[in-house]
């Protein structure tokens, strides 16, 4: 059953029932049953976190049955002591048996002599056959007690060798739990505990033996680590690669107390409101943001004086801030030596965050060794020796990614070619796919079903038709692979058991031009050598498509920045390309460059790309890569940072795969791709909170604290909060006093601003109520209030407050500050009248400002509003006490990617990291359209 129970189950659950001859009766739909004594009804629900409504706990008795750490413990110990010493668990079972039988005739002999006792008529000492049974009892006591004696020093002796692998135990148990929140992630990424089970007892039997029982400890461990980070690894996206051997190697360090609890806890969300004694030593380049996480870094034990220390050494600060690689340079002194490699993490993440995802690279690779910082790759043909009949093979899908090339390649490899079927789900397909699926069971042939996501509603039916196969309606052969996007509706079942793959693009400009040349056409000698007299001249332009390929993909990991829009770009844009290149250059005396770029660039690549500024910056890269000089100068450069972006002068495959393994950094400069330097800072940052927020998702209760604890720090939170929060706006009053007027439709914006912050008022108030009531037992919690207490705990937005609210990415302590400014500059505008600048980014819906301003000169000038468009000035001005004749002066917006020379008034590129500038006052005024 799910969170909501069925209907027709009610009357059952509610005991509508009535008695009728003696008999009692009920009512299911159109049916009377009458209803025995004897039953029962259970109910099971396989959700990993249900939130049944009060209602259900008064119809059923709810019980919860998931596994506890000591129960799963205790489990995994039996196991690995079952496959040690099985001699020494069958003599515990055997025991256990004996000593339950023992127990048994001690009772029998118990009930014997008060039978005895019970029976005798006279004199006991005279009934010869009385003391006989009873010294026959005695005797027979007294062999029951010294066996149990003997069994207890065996059991004591079989104990302590189980206690000795109780260390394999509390570590692979350690191990279950990191990936049982994974689903939050990602609701593909499930695994089921009878999964985990079966490569826990494959690790044991696979893992280095020894007599030492310490070094025989440690490769039972470490073999089941691997072997869950490679399995886990194959199921997950590139993203969150990282983030799973981040979350082994923190769970595993707090299990062994190697991690503070509260450290933990900041990392992730950084602490409480910051505590600011001292000013900013240096502005220049010391941000308020920086300052104020400095600040809050004190409230960390380990931390005290710090503060102090930063402002009394700016200079070796500077430089640790300046630097390329600052997570492999030392702490300024002392604190190098006073903090351990946990606590550098934290330091690092408050001065320079855009290296955060770097600096746990480092981490783990220390803590845990190289292999778990280069996951195994793409390998379908494991995956497949993994596998049996009743396994289901799934490929998780992201943009960009099309795994059929490579199934069809390997059906064919392994003879599945001719009989293997594949078919696209969507509407009206699932009959189809059904039949496909029970003919093949029987074939033994492999069923391919594309697309599952868009199946939702025939997802139930897969998930019966895989529960009902089994050895005997199943041939061997038989395999179903399935491809699907992330959705919720997959069947959890079919996710937990069976085996999950991803194939994504690689990440990095070198592994992208590597799987280029290692994949269909390019490692095809036939085509390679396909331009007989021009090989020289299809090599290289060969290698400026793959180049190309390579700079478009991994532009799209820097967001807006690198593509307004984010595009699957795959493999099928590439290997039309160079087919289409191969073709021209063999059918044309002279190559035609202008065709080769419009078909590439406009057609192949730019068929996806529906922005106009996308679209131009698509087809001038590919000119970069696709002309005359690249073919003809020898000394010709794809990217002016140095000699390691030149053309290899032999024509060779395996030369131009040397080139790039020996050459072509994997993670270059943004100048490679076209971008500013700063731009990777800004996708580093991104990456770094990604990675941030998934880990916190996967804490799923809380992160660091007792219960109590965390209660408190939240109950401090929600106070702050609500002392922040000011008394809702009268409507009523600021009608009267802003009443709707012909003349000004800005009376209007600001009533409609008022009503739409008063219900994201009353919504953060209600709720921050609710929430105190809550924790202190008052009312419900609710899975709405458990969500918002989650939230605050990790210092984000409620989804609920986001419901109501304005887009905002802050912090929710910063958010709750800007969301009072934004108040406040509402609540001056009734008192004080309209304001000479506007503050454009504090409105919540800037478009019906937008359109009143227009509005405003439309009605002065008598000129139809559809006729009229805006035109900008930026002025030169922070703050003005003027009112512009026509238009609106506005100020609060930023630039991002540029910045604003107030000088020459027009747009220069940035500093070096100063990601965002703010703009000066902007005179918007309305003109007639041309």
């Amino acid at each position: 059953v799910f969170e909501e129970l069925e209907a027709p189950l009610d009357p059952l659950l509610n005991r509508n029932t009535y008695v009728q001859g003696g008999v009692e009766y009920i009512s299911l739909g159109e049916n009377v049953i009458a209803l025995s004594p004897k039953f029962r009804l259970y109910l099971t629900s396989s959700l990993r976190n249900p939130h049944y409504l009060p209602e259900v706990y008064n119809k059923v008795t709810v019980i919860n049955f998931a596994l506890t750490i000591q129960g799963l413990e205790d489990q995994l110990l039996g196991i690995v002591v079952a496959k040690e010493r099985p001699d020494l668990q069958e003599l515990r079972q055997s025991l256990i048996l004996q000593g339950a039988k023992n127990v048994a005739m001690l009772k029998d002999v118990e009930d014997k002599i008060l039978k005895t006792l019970s029976e005798c008529k006279g004199d006991i000492l005279e009934d010869e056959s009385a003391i006989k049974i009873l010294d026959d009892s005695k005797r027979i006591s007294s062999d029951i007690v010294k066996k149990q004696e003997d069994s207890r020093e065996i059991e004591q002796k079989i104990e302590a060798f189980r206690q000795s692998y109780r260390p394999v135990a509390v570590h692979s148990s350690t191990l279950y739990y990191c990936i049982t929140e994974l689903p939050n992630v990602d609701p593909m990424y499930q695994f089921s505990l009878a999964w985990f089970v079966n490569l826990y007892v494959y690790s044991i039997e696979n893992a280095n033996r020894t007599k030492e029982l310490y070094r025989r400890l440690k490769y039972l461990m470490d073999a089941v680590t691997l072997n869950l980070y490679n399995n886990v690894c194959r199921s997950l996206f590139e993203k969150d690669k990282l983030l799973f051997s981040f979350i082994l190697t923190t769970k595993i360090m707090i299990s062994c107390n190697q991690i503070d609890q509260q450290e933990f806890k900041y990392l992730l969300s950084g602490g409480e409101k910051a505590d600011i004694k001292l000013p900013n030593p240096d502005e220049s380049w010391i941000t308020a943001k920086l300052w104020e996480d400095v600040c809050r870094l004190e409230q960390l034990p380990d931390f005290a004086g710090f503060v102090e220390s930063f402002a009394a050494n700016q200079a070796q600060w500077r430089a640790y801030y300046d630097a390329e690689e600052p997570q492999l340079i030392k702490l300024p002194a002392p604190w190098d030596e006073k903090t351990n490699r946990f606590e550098k993490l934290i330091v690092l993440k408050t001065v320079r965050p855009d290296k955060f995802v770097l600096a746990i690279t480092e981490f783990v690779a220390s803590k845990m060794g190289p292999p778990y910082v280069a996951p195994p790759p793409f390998d379908i043909s494991r995956s497949f020796e993994d596998s049996n009949c009743l396994t289901p093979l799934i490929f998780i899908l992201s943009p960009g990614a099309d795994p059929m090339n490579a199934l069809l390649l390997y059906a064919e490899k392994m003879g599945f070619d001719e009989t293997f079927q594949s078919i696209s789900l969507g509407q009206g397909q699932g009959p189809i796919a059904q039949r496909i699926i029970e003919r093949a069971q029987d074939e033994g042939s492999w069923v391919c079903l594309q697309n599952c996501h868009l199946a939702a509603s025939w997802m139930p039916t897969l998930e019966y038709l895989w529960e009902n196969m089994d050895h005997y309606n199943t041939t061997t052969s038989f395999r179903l692979w399935l491809t699907s996007y992330p959705s919720e509706q997959f069947p959890a079942s079919i996710l937990q058991n069976g085996i999950k793959m991803t194939n994504e693009p690689p990440t990095g400009l070198q592994q992208n031009l590597l799987r280029s040349y290692h994949s269909e056409p390019m490692n095809d000698d036939t085509f390679y050598t396909g331009c007989p007299g021009k090989d020289r001249a299809f090599s290289k332009l060969l290698f400026g498509v793959c180049f190309f390929h390579a700079v478009v993909q991994e532009r799209r990991k820097f967001g807006p920045l690198g593509w307004n829009i984010s595009y699957g770009f795959n493999e099928s844009d590439f290997q039309i390309s160079v087919l289409q290149l191969q073709l021209f250059i063999n059918q044309y005396e002279e190559i035609p460059y202008e065709a080769i770029t419009y078909l590439t660039g406009e057609c192949n690549y730019g068929g996806r790309v529906t922005d106009a500024w996308d679209r131009r910056a698509i087809v001038t890269i590919l000119e970069d890569y696709v002309n005359d000089k690249v073919v003809s100068d020898p000394n010709y450069r794809l990217s002016a940072l140095g000699d390691c972006y030149g053309i290899p002068l032999r024509n060779e495959h395996r030369e131009y795969l040397s080139h790039i393994a020996n050459n072509i950094p994997n993670f270059p400069s943004p100048l490679v791709y076209g971008l500013h330097p700063n731009a990777g800072i800004t996708r580093d940052l991104t990456a770094s909170r990604i990675l941030i927020d998934s880990m916190i998702l996967t804490q799923g209760g809380t992160s660091g604290g007792s219960d109590t604890e965390v209660e408190k720090q939240v109950l401090v939170t929600v106070d702050e909060i609500y002392a922040l929060l000011p008394n809702d706006f009268n409507i009523d009053a600021a009608k009267r006093r802003y009443p709707v007027d012909y003349s000004e439709s800005m009376n209007t914006v600001l009533v409609q601003e008022m009503e739409r912050f008063n219900a994201l008022l009353g919504e953060i108030r209600s709720s921050c109520v609710n929430l105190k009531k809550g924790i202190a037992g008052l009312i419900a919690l609710t899975p709405q209030l458990e969500a918002v207490f989650m939230a605050i705990q990790h210092r984000r937005i409620p989804a609920s407050w986001m419901k109501k609210s304005y887009p905002s990415l802050k912090p929710v302590g910063a958010y709750v500050v800007d969301f009072r400014e934004r108040l406040n500059f509402l609540d001056r505008w009734y008192n004080e009248g309209k304001p000479n600048v506007f503050w454009l980014s504090g409105f919540y819906f800037t478009q019906a400002f937008l359109t009143a301003a227009m509005q405003n000169y439309a009605r002065r000038h008598r000129i139809p509003i559809d006729m009229l468009t805006y035109d900008f000035n930026v002025l030169k001005l922070q703050s003005t006490n003027q009112t512009p004749e026509d238009g609106v002066y506005v100020n609060g917006l930023f630039l991002e990617g540029a910045r604003w020379d107030v000088a020459k008034s027009c747009l220069d590129e940035q500093l070096p990291k100063m990601l965002v500038d703010t703009m000066p006052i902007i005179h918007m005024f309305v003109s007639v359209r041309n």
